[in-house]
């Protein structure tokens, strides 16, 4: 649900697209939007659903803490499922999102996965001291790091599109865990993009991979589907096929490549979209 906190008139909202103003299609996911009339003055829109709600509410009576839900959360345009179990989110493609064709960039549909899926992991009451880091991580000095990823995008979002991401992930094997993507033009419901990847547990101080405990599973996964759900279902889709080792020489290389302060993440470690950046840059 959206809650509008300016009390005109209660009706669908309506969304910018390519300069213009247009009320969602009908075969947009079902957003009720109502006045708030009374309520704590908040200027935006305010992101609420009744599984986030009750995660929330129950997070911080554990922790003693506040129940209501941060400004961030609050404008965000996001929210947990019915089941609690994915999450979507909707982001307007900005000009500096964009390359030379007005479209976006590989490297923004990477950071708006990555952001959609920490949101996720927020939205469930992880950490925001890392990426989506357990209780039981933060007090082991751990924390997640991307091992594989396989992106296909079949249309690439324009400047001023807004684009849908759901978002959910899933026991991947003992030492790792799996998050998948959908991304949607929200305009017309398209199916412009999947994606997948396989996340790996790594100690902050010595560097070294890490199985995931029993512990870490069972404040992971009680968020997760628990019968499988891929972005990719088909059978030998290119999600599964291996990455090939490159012949040496390779065909394209680059020798002295440094990484910089900026190339660094909150984990204080070359962050997964960096080195996509770094293929486009010296490709």
């Amino acid at each position: 649900m959206l809650r509008c906190h300016t009390p005109p008139q209660c009706a669908r909202a309506p969304l910018r697209h390519h300069g213009r103003w247009e009320s969602p299609p009908a075969a947009a996911p079902a957003v009720v939007v109502r006045c708030a009339r009374g309520a704590p003055q908040v200027s935006g829109i305010e992101a609420a659903s009744p599984g986030h709600a009750a995660v929330t509410a129950a997070l911080a009576k554990a922790e003693g803490g506040d129940a209501r839900p941060s400004l961030a959360e609050r404008l965000r345009l996001g929210n947990l499922l019915e089941d609690g179990l994915s999450y979507k989110e909707s982001f307007i493609v900005r000009c500096y999102e964009v390359g030379i064709n007005k479209t976006a960039t590989v490297e923004t549909i990477a950071n708006l996965l990555q952001e959609v899926g920490c949101n996720h992991a927020q939205s469930v009451g992880f950490s925001t001291d890392g990426f989506a880091t357990t209780t039981t991580m933060r007090k082991l000095g751990l924390i997640w790091v991307t091992n594989r990823m396989h992106i296909e995008i079949y249309k690439y979002p324009a400047w001023g599109d807004v684009v849908e991401i759901e978002t959910w992930c899933q026991e991947d094997g003992r030492i790792g865990t799996r998050r998948d993507w959908i991304l949607k033009d929200l305009a017309n419901g398209e199916v412009i993009g999947r994606a997948t990847s396989k996340w790996v547990m790594m100690n902050q101080n010595t560097r070294r991979l890490q199985r995931v405990s029993d512990d870490v599973r069972d404040e992971v996964f009680m968020h997760c589907p628990k019968a499988p759900r891929l972005a990719f279902p088909e059978e030998n889709n290119g999600s599964l096929k291996k990455i090939p080792n490159l012949s040496d020489p390779a065909e394209y290389s680059r020798l002295g490549l440094v990484p910089r302060r900026a190339d660094l993440d909150m984990n204080q470690h070359v962050n997964n979209v960096t080195y996509i950046e770094y293929t486009s840059r010296y490709n």
